[in-house]
């Protein structure tokens, strides 16, 4: 129940965030899918960075333990391209939809619909996936320290420099 309460805290936290940060207006969806208007791509990044360094963190001091999804390329990619479709279609993210919904934007009921549908026609097409597409290039649990034989928190600090050295970038163009 504990587990419950703290994922409810996190989802209003994250969604206020998410309504601060003007990620949930259509414009600022056309605009990042155009790549004119960085503020998603700044937003997703910042999110990614944060979530890295707190959960190696809470990793490191055993208060958590990572429990990694396979690397298949051939669900990844397929999955990516609906996903990408889906987004441009509708003009917003599954997440940033529901968001969008509670600001209450209709137009995002529409991208609502699409992901339960999306998400029945997965469901049905399942077994007939996971003995294909989900056997594609599948290179087990595996992360990117793990791959180059590095320290985690060495990969953490490149990341960190990339995003800084990209949003710095982002100012200078006005994206």
């Amino acid at each position: 129940m504990n587990l419950l309460i703290w994922g409810l805290v996190t989802g209003v936290l994250f969604g206020f965030l998410l309504q601060k940060g003007r990620v949930l207006r259509y414009d600022k969806q056309l605009g990042a899918l155009r790549l004119i208007d960085m503020t998603i791509v700044k937003f997703m990044f910042s999110t990614v960075l944060v979530g890295m360094v707190g959960i190696y963190l809470l990793n490191d001091l055993g208060l958590v333990e990572l429990k990694l999804k396979g690397a298949v390329l051939g669900s990844n990619i397929i999955g990516g391209l609906v996903f990408g479709v889906g987004w441009g279609l509708v003009g917003y993210c599954p997440g940033t939809s529901l968001g969008a919904l509670g600001e209450g934007r209709v137009d995002a009921v529409g991208g609502i619909l699409g992901m339960i549908f999306g998400a029945a026609a997965f469901a049905e097409v399942y077994p007939q996936l996971k003995a294909s597409v989900m056997t594609w290039g599948d290179y087990g649990k595996i992360t990117l320290p793990q791959l180059l034989g590095v320290n985690h928190w060495l990969i953490v600090v490149v990341m960190i420099v990339l995003a800084l050295g990209m949003f710095r970038w982002f100012e200078k163009k006005g994206l």
